[in-house]
């Protein structure tokens, strides 16, 4: 049987989160293409007001444009002590030309007062699959909880990942190796849900 899947597009311009997710899908024989590797791919405007409606936006439009099974996934940081926030606005906490610097230094801001068991936090991945119609097919959202540190500990990851403490380790997702981080973290758990799936619906595509 030939197992060779269509190749799906990730809306995402974000290398190291692009890397994760290829990481996790090629083991199944899943290509993943960026948006950057076409020029005709219009950026996504994140107007939804959950992550579910962000990555289906992406997702869909992405898929529509280029004519490609298209995958949007929209994840962010929900800390108990902030009410939910930075939420889906995790990527520009600190404005609109936030770095992950800026958007952590205004994180622990916030936090300088709030003891250590008061901060905790969660990290949410919610992910959507559209087809080249742009019709999504498919959605799945998964998290990761954990706590605030005080301050940044290792070099791995992203976004917030040096301040994020997973609580069965005892260490931040900074502190982790990605081969850890690929079985424990919210975008993981996301797509262990998401890939059975995923890998059935392309199967039926290539009869229909």
């Amino acid at each position: 049987m030939n197992t060779k899947f269509p190749d799906i597009v990730l809306a995402s311009r974000n290398q190291k989160k692009s890397a994760e997710i290829r990481a996790l899908l090629a083991p199944f024989g899943v290509s993943v293409l960026s948006v950057a590797d076409f020029s005709n791919a219009a950026e996504v405007v994140e107007d939804g007001h959950s992550f579910q409606e962000n990555a289906e936006k992406k997702a869909a439009q992405t898929a529509r444009t280029l004519q490609h099974w298209a995958i949007g996934e929209d994840s962010g940081l929900q800390v108990d002590a902030l009410h939910g926030a930075p939420g889906i606005y995790s990527a520009r906490f600190s404005g609109e030309q936030a770095t992950d610097e800026a958007n952590n230094a205004r994180l622990i801001s916030e936090l300088k007062d709030v003891p250590a068991e008061n901060r905790g936090a969660a990290y949410v991945c919610h992910v959507a699959v559209a087809d080249p119609d742009g019709n999504v097919r498919l959605n799945v959202e998964a998290t990761c909880r954990g706590r605030i540190g005080n301050v940044p500990r290792g070099q791995n990851g992203f976004g917030y990942d040096p301040y994020f403490i997973v609580r069965e380790y005892h260490r931040t997702f900074g502190e982790l190796s990605p081969v850890v981080k690929q079985h424990l973290s919210h975008r993981a758990r996301a797509f262990d849900r998401l890939i059975p799936q995923l890998l059935k619906m392309l199967q039926e595509s290539k009869t229909e």
